[in-house]
């Protein structure tokens, strides 16, 4: 990956993360799967980049997790937003749509 597309990638991870518990929890594998689905592979996340995003978004209050256990499965960490963390999804979607507008209308860029 070239740097400027690791530095675009941990810009955006905490937008991505947050907009993927918006509508309900999501294991950190869910998570990383979900935002490589909706992104049509563009944006791809591994263990070791997206878990210390995970810790760091929980000790900042904007997402809350708790270990589950199912039946024949693994016991799994599931994430959830916090009210702080729908405040923060809220206040990154504003800030990036300014900043996507200024960056589509500097570079010359044109949605797909």
């Amino acid at each position: 990956m070239l740097p400027i597309e690791h530095a675009r990638k941990n810009g955006s991870a905490e937008l991505l993360i947050l907009a993927q518990l918006e509508t309900r929890s999501r294991h950190g594998y869910e998570i990383a799967s979900e935002i490589e689905r909706r992104s049509a592979g563009a944006v791809t996340f591994q263990p070791a980049s997206l878990y210390p995003v995970l810790y760091r978004m929980e000790r900042e209050g904007w997402i809350a997790g708790r270990w589950i256990e199912k039946s024949g499965q693994h016991r799994r960490r599931y994430y959830r937003l916090t009210p702080s963390g729908r405040k923060q999804l809220a206040a990154q979607r504003s800030s990036w749509s300014t900043f996507l507008a200024g960056l589509r209308q500097t570079a010359g860029l044109q949605d797909a």
